[in-house]
Order: structure tokens, then sequence, then C-alpha cells
């Protein structure tokens, strides 16, 4: 389950202005963002390459004019590299050139090309690029740096401050989300996961992204301890509710779910326990995409206190 982490607000500034830097020069573009203009603008090199084609691999490599790196220099220990370690894409300082692993999914390259462009934007990521692995970092410093490159992407993707103001002015719920997607042209976890962040500044918001909850319709590989592939808190969220576990939310939510394999799954009024002990209701629905699931949970009330009567 991958938890999002929150930046330093000096550290959210200074990347949320490099990407404000990108945006003039592109001249403020209306959605949805062509990241072909933005390679350009920076000056960035863009291929694909193939972990399980080695030929592929050595011919992606020889365009690529890079350094001293000798993992770079001799095809055979990248393409070992990239195995082990199963990287889906890289940015290479030498020579400015992203790398996408032409394999995974198509919905998925968008936002990893942009988590790329997000590290050549970050001039204190070059030093420790080496792909998107916890390769030679200790783990803490590597999912430092992939927020700071998840930060950059969510920016640039969702157009600065443009998406934020949107996004505030709509109700939180599902067809806000189809919306939001269909304007910015990026997928529905990254609309999810940005608006979340929007909606939930000032109020507690949580989202799930999962398997189908239902036990009839849960993959083989279901793990009970890990339920989630994302656990979404929003920054009030975060604050107030930080030691609710995602198997305790995932728990409620299977209570309400219908086993249909796609579409809405149901919804219900759930109670979470704040950190001082505050019972809260939430209001949450479910929407199946066949291949994952997207819970939302708004804040709603303080659950009042039940007062005995004779």
């Amino acid at each position: 389950m991958a938890k999002n982490e929150f930046l330093k607000p000096r550290t959210e500034a200074d990347i949320d202005n490099r990407i404000a830097r990108v945006l003039k020069g592109l001249g403020n573009p209306e959605p949805p963002l062509k990241l072909e203009t933005v390679r350009e603008l920076l000056k960035l090199d863009f291929s694909y390459y193939a972990a399980d084609d080695p030929g592929v691999m050595r011919e992606t490599i020889s365009r690529i004019r890079v350094g001293a790196k000798r993992l770079l220099k001799e095809p055979t220990l990248f393409l070992e590299a990239v195995r082990k370690l199963d990287l889906r894409a890289l940015y290479i300082p030498d020579g400015r050139h992203i790398l996408l692993d032409r394999d995974q999914p198509v919905l998925k390259h968008r936002w990893t090309e942009a988590h790329e462009i997000g590290h050549s934007l970050i001039p204190w990521h070059e030093a420790s690029m080496m792909g998107d692995v916890d390769y030679t970092l200790a783990p803490a410093c590597h999912d430092k740096l992939e927020a700071e490159a998840n930060h950059a992407a969510g920016r640039l993707l969702f157009l600065g401050d443009l998406f934020s103001e949107e996004c505030a002015s709509f109700l939180p719920g599902f067809d806000t989300l189809k919306t939001l997607k269909g304007r910015f042209g990026n997928t529905f976890s990254t609309t999810f996961w940005r608006s979340i962040n929007i909606w939930g500044k000032e109020i507690p918001v949580i989202g799930l992204i999962s398997v189908h909850p239902h036990p009839n319709l849960r993959p083989a590989s279901f793990e009970l301890s890990a339920p989630c592939k994302h656990f979404i808190q929003s920054p009030a969220f975060a604050s107030r509710f930080s030691t609710i576990k995602e198997t305790t939310v995932f728990d409620k939510v299977v209570a309400y779910c219908e086993p249909r394999k796609g579409g809405p799954l149901g919804g219900s009024e759930i109670i979470l326990t704040d950190d001082n002990g505050d019972q809260h209701i939430f209001e949450f629905k479910s929407f199946s995409f066949h291949h994952q699931t997207l819970t939302l949970g708004v804040y709603r009330r303080k659950r009042g206190a039940l007062i005995a009567t004779l």
C-alpha cells in the first residue's frame, strides 16, 4: 500500500514556482497539456525501451548521448539492472533523456512521463538519479524524491492552480471526477488523487484505490493485510485522523459494496474516530472501473453524544 506523503511547505513552494515558470514559458496553455511541448521547451529527449527485448534495448541506448556512466555505456549491464530492479522509467541527466518502458499499461504512460519530467526540473535530484528505484538510496530518501517528483507531475499535468480553482468549485463526487478527467485529459486515478488534496484542505477527505472490495470479486492475489494499492489522505484528514489504518476503512467499505463488476457499488455513512477519540461521520461511495475500484469518503459531521433519558 502506498500512503501519500506531504512535502515541507518550502519544498512544495519551490517546486510550484518551477512548474509555474514552465507553464508560463508555454503561454499558460489550456487543458489538456501536451507533454511533447513541455519536452521541447525543456530540451528533453524521449524514447521507449523494452526490458524483454535486448535488441530494442541496445538500439535505444545507442541513441542516447551519455557521459561516463558505465551502466549506460554497456547495454548488457543496463538490461540486467532494468530486469532486476523492475524499472518502469528513468531520467538520465547526462543527455537530459527520459526512458519509458513501452510494455507498461498505456494509461500509465502520461503520468510516468510527467513524473520523470518532474525529476528533471528539480535540481537536487540530479545527483541521485538512477531510475525510479531505491538502487543506491536509503528508502526514506528515495520516497522523498519520489514524492517531490509526484508533486511536480501533478502540478504540471493539472496546470498549476487552474485545476485547483476548477476542482474547488465543484462538490466532491464521481460525476465531478468524470468532468475533470475529460477536461484535463488525465486518468481517473490521478484526477481522483489530485481532487482529494484540493477538496480536503479544510475538511477531512479520504480515498482508496483497491481491487474490488466484495469478497466474491477479489483476485486470487488479494491480501487482507494490505487491501489497498493507495490509501490517500487529504491534508485535513492526515492532521486529525493519523491513526486510522487502511484495513479499518476497507473493512467498513466491504460491508456496503455490492457484487457488481463495474459502475457504482453503493455507499454508506461510516464512523471514524479521530486522534482525540471523538467519533465523526463520513459519507462513503465506491465506483468500480473493472481493473480497480475508487472509494471516496467525505467528512459530514461530528457524531452527537448519546444522552440517556429516564
